[in-house]
């Protein structure tokens, strides 16, 4: 045992160390570098930086880390590259850690929903912001295991070095032991002196990990040992989602309580400007017609309930006047500017495509909610204030606090979505939407995705906005009763052409087709069986 202790601390053995994490170190800081920009030409929209990409990947990952080393070391002096025998193992090393670390920087960011860069694109958050700002985040919290691990396979590939006679620990040991024949102990000590380095490592991973956990306990434990067992029931209380219908909403106005008068609202809406002028839309998905040249107009304080089964192509006409998708032909105003198409008919980049969303001012709201997963509830809403509006914090937090506390959901201002239920999410949407002041609000089938006993308070929160606001609104939803009381006018789709439409309180009370009437006495049906 003495000798083992006596051989651990030998100044040899140490000195090899030493040239092990150099090699480790270089060879994971160039091997990162490499892979950022391995994952950004793989994810790139030019299918030639891709392919490149790839082929670099199958090679340095096909072939053996001791053949790149040997090539580094033998093969580059013959091109006029010389280095030294630390340099190449580096050099080789990075090499061939760097598709390794691009394919987890790569599966992590594409692992991002979806549905949030949606989101920020309707917000008009430029595509490096969307990166930058709600990918990269959430991303970076995901690969961050994945990279220890590849840092611990990294410092244990340095010892392949020794074939080009760097002498870190695995030569040095191998040496000595020759040297004095008593393997045993030297390499116990050696694969002692390893174990420490890769547990520091997991030291380190999991410093960080702890460090990004949104999870992590923000009330100090010292001074929640201090709450009593009353108070912290309290606390509780606001931190649980609640079920069933949000108590939290403030108490509607005079205005939003009276019924409306929807012959009123008629006559004033078809006086009013047009806000959303559709012209022969044709979209298609892989041969098959989604929009089949569809016309519609959209009045400046008009509430439209656009209706249909599902597949009638009412969630692609919304994404499409938000420019969130392309068409194959047709013209889509949006207060006489055409979101995303130039003046010669050319289309615009993905950038100023963003700038226009941001300066036309057209707010979405998504069945999925689309919350960014990473920030709480005020961020959701102050976050894109400051990235896209250019409002300073204070401002920003100002504009929060206000929308949050006409959703009903002040006190859940600090909460992260995950912590919230679905109403509270969908009401944290809409107040995200309304942030900037948009023109325009689209809402697509914002109920479907809650539980029947949530429905009711993200209804009434978009049943005050029509009455208090004016605000001009298409909403996609099978929620007819809603769609009766609150809508101006109803648009029934089905197989991407308009078959019906008209005021609302005629048309779903009184429909002339008899497609639109099948469809409506379907969905009181299936109401009645949920009552």
């Amino acid at each position: 045992m003495d000798l083992f202790f006596h051989y651990l601390s030998q100044p040899y053995l140490v000195t090899g160390i030493v040239y092990t994490l150099l090699i480790t170190c270089y060879g994971l800081l160039g091997g990162a570098a490499m892979g950022v920009v391995l994952a950004s030409m793989q994810l790139s929209r030019f299918r030639a930086l891709a392919i490149v990409a790839r082929a670099y990947a199958i090679i340095f990952r096909g072939t053996p880390l001791i053949l790149q080393m040997i090539f580094c070391y033998n093969a580059l002096p013959l091109i006029g590259i010389r280095l030294t025998a630390i340099e190449a193992a580096s050099l080789a090393l990075a090499l061939n850690e760097a598709p390794f670390i691009a394919e987890i920087i790569r599966a992590n960011i594409i692992a991002v929903d979806r549905g949030q860069i949606s989101a920020g694109q309707a917000l008009g958050m430029r595509p490096l912001a969307i990166m930058l700002r709600v990918v990269v985040p959430q991303a970076v919290r995901t690969m961050v295991p994945g990279l220890g691990n590849e840092a611990v396979s990294a410092l244990k590939n340095s010892s392949l070095a020794s074939v080009v006679s760097v002498q870190e620990l695995t030569l040095r040991s191998t040496q000595l032991a020759s040297a004095t024949f008593d393997f045993f102990a030297i390499f116990f000590a050696s694969g002692l002196m390893y174990l420490i380095l890769t547990g520091a490592i997991a030291v380190i991973q999991l410093t960080v990990e702890s460090s990004l956990d949104l999870e992590k306990q923000k009330t100090p434990r010292w001074f929640a040992r201090l709450l009593s067992k009353k108070a912290r029931s309290k606390v509780d209380e606001t931190v649980l989602p609640t079920a069933g219908v949000d108590a939290s909403l403030p108490p509607a106005t005079a205005k939003a309580l009276r019924p409306i008068d929807k012959e009123r609202r008629w006559a004033a809406v078809n006086t009013s400007r047009t806000a959303v002028e559709i012209r022969g839309l044709r979209k298609s998905y892989s041969g098959r017609t989604v929009l089949d040249q569809l016309d519609l107009d959209v009045r400046v304080g008009e509430v439209v309930a656009l209706l249909g089964p599902s597949g009638s192509g009412k969630s692609t006409l919304l994404r499409c006047i938000n420019h969130l998708e392309t068409w194959d032909s047709g013209v889509i105003e949006v207060l006489g500017r055409q979101i995303g198409i130039r003046a010669d008919g050319g289309m615009r980049s993905p950038r100023e495509i963003a700038n226009e969303r941001a300066s036309v001012g057209v707010g979405m709201v998504f069945q999925n909610f689309n919350l960014f997963g990473h920030l709480t509830a005020r961020e959701n809403i102050s976050g894109p204030l400051r990235w896209v509006q250019g409002l300073s914090v204070s401002e920003a937090d100002r504009r929060a606090k206000e929308l949050l506390d006409r959703v009903g959901l002040s006190h859940r201002a600090d909460a992260l979505p995950r912590h919230m239920s679905g109403g509270q999410q969908q009401r944290v949407a809409i107040a995200r939407a309304l942030a900037p002041n948009p023109a325009v609000l689209l809402l697509d089938e914002p109920t479907s995705a809650l539980d029947p006993e949530l429905v009711s308070e993200v209804l009434e929160v978009i049943r005050r906005l029509a009455v208090e606001d004016g605000l001009t609104m298409v909403i996609s939803t099978h929620q007819i009763g809603f769609a009766r009381d609150v809508a101006d006018r109803a648009v029934f789709l089905a197989d991407g052409a308009i078959v019906e439409q008209g005021p609302a309180n005629e048309i779903l009370v009184r429909p002339q087709n008899a497609r639109t009437a099948q469809f409506l006495q379907i969905m009181d049906d299936e109401a009645g069986k949920i009552a």
